[in-house]
């Protein structure tokens, strides 16, 4: 298999660079045999150095010359991001980034100058530098190598951590010729799972100490995937395969099954081993998934019509039970202006502040900005930053008018469950527009 490098610095990087002046000499710079300039400004004891292959982790600044004078870009202590984790890969040319950091050392801090024609084009592989930097302009990079990863040494650690977990936990099963460990802790009945089956499941996933990092039973429905298609890791992959209906199993998959030497972002290191704890919820076939789905679903539209018909019968009796006599506009609003306002008049991209209190049609308050002080609720009208029905009726009035309007949900929340606002809610709200801009 053809070895990947990843090189996240180039996304990271690649659309905040500016230009520098460059000349054709760097004083207090020294010149690797590559043609690459820089400084070691700080140097450590260690004298390992990374090579092809290895993982790198560190801090990094960019610098640029903007109008003659110094502006830091970028500077990964100040993202969300925070370090970066690299793979070192073979240089794209001579003097190039990587061939930079292949002189460091952990704990070395370094400064890197870089021509910006050579960077885009050759490291970041694009087809032509960014119209904005120039030509003859270069990238400094301020580079502080926190950690060195051999590939090798990492995979050795992850092989005495394994064995030692399953000495611990007393694991007498054999593992699979893979090297998964499934040890099946209640059996389950049914269809045997092959491809085309659709598995509904639950699992947690957790490091080798314990560390949870992703749950399905934190969610309110299992996951359902069509078994034989790429779904999670191979390991979990291999050990559902061995599983049938109402069956639970814990499982322990080896890297190499699981995420590699990668990982997953912050949440998984590479290497690491990872601990599934499994249970399949149900088994079908894939006519009979589309079958019971088809009846979900006819059973939600009739759900949908009942709640549409309740919703119209709801409104009519509120308009009658509060002598409404008020024409709805072409979009289902009732606007019911209580004091006409003087002021200003709203209207889209202007930015309005309302006070305003909301319920439902059986009068349970469900919002109010009157209860979170005085400042009133601000957003800006027609940018659809509230429902329909807000930015159709507060463009209605002026400032210091009062209205009630009524919203049916067709142009309020619709379908959509908003907690104390179910699906198919006509909202009412009293509203005063205290101001205009």
């Amino acid at each position: 298999m053809k070895k990947m490098f990843f090189q996240p610095l180039a996304v990271i990087l690649l659309v905040v660079f500016a230009s520098l002046a460059c000349s054709s000499k760097y004083p207090g710079f020294d010149k690797t045999e590559s043609g690459l300039y820089y400084k070691l400004y700080k140097v450590s004891k260690d004298t390992i150095k990374p090579k092809v292959g290895d993982w790198i982790t560190l801090d990094y600044k960019l610098v640029v010359k903007v109008k003659s004078k110094d502006s830091t870009l970028l500077d990964s202590k100040k993202t969300s991001q925070g370090s970066v984790r690299l793979q070192i890969p073979p240089s794209d040319y001579k003097g190039d980034l990587y061939s930079g950091m292949k002189i460091m050392s952990s704990g070395d801090s370094a400064i890197f100058i870089i021509p910006a024609d050579s960077l885009f084009k050759r490291t970041f592989k694009q087809p032509s530098r960014p119209p904005f930097v120039d030509s003859n302009s270069v990238v400094q990079f301020f580079v502080h190598l926190k950690l060195i990863e051999n590939p090798a040494d990492l995979m050795k650690k992850e092989a005495e951590t394994l064995k030692k977990y399953v000495q611990t936990n007393n694991i007498t099963v054999a593992p699979t010729p893979s090297g998964i460990y499934f040890i099946e802790t209640e059996k389950g009945k049914g269809l045997k799972i092959d491809s085309g089956l659709m598995v509904k499941l639950h699992f947690t996933v957790s490091l080798i100490d314990g560390k949870q990092i992703f749950s399905t039973r934190e969610q309110p429905e299992p996951i359902e995937f069509e078994y034989g298609k790429q779904f999670d890791t191979k390991g979990l992959e291999e050990a559902v395969a061995k599983m049938t209906k109402g069956g639970k199993a814990k499982v322990v998959v080896p890297s190499r099954l699981a995420f590699g030497e990668q990982g997953r972002g912050t949440l998984v290191p590479a290497f690491s081993t990872l601990l599934y704890d499994v249970e399949i919820v149900d088994v079908q076939s894939k006519a009979d998934n589309e079958k019971a789905k088809a009846e979900q679903k006819k059973k939600a539209e009739i759900k949908v019509d009942a709640a549409k018909k309740a919703e119209a019968g709801l409104l009519q009796k509120y308009l009658k039970d509060n002598k409404i006599t008020t024409k709805p506009t072409a979009s289902g609003l009732y606007y019911i202006e209580k004091v006409k306002g003087t002021g200003a008049q709203a209207m889209a991209g202007k930015k309005v502040g309302v006070q305003y209190t909301g319920t439902l049609l059986n009068g349970k308050k469900f919002d109010s900005s009157r209860d979170r002080g005085v400042k009133p609720f601000e957003f800006e009208l027609g940018k659809s930053q509230v429902i329909k029905g807000w930015d159709e009726g507060i463009a209605m009035m002026r400032k210091g008018g009062k209205a009630i309007l009524i919203v049916p949900s067709s142009i309020a929340y619709g379908e959509r469950d908003m907690g104390d606002i179910t699906p198919y809610s006509t909202l009412v709200f009293d509203v005063e527009l205290v101001d205009v801009k």
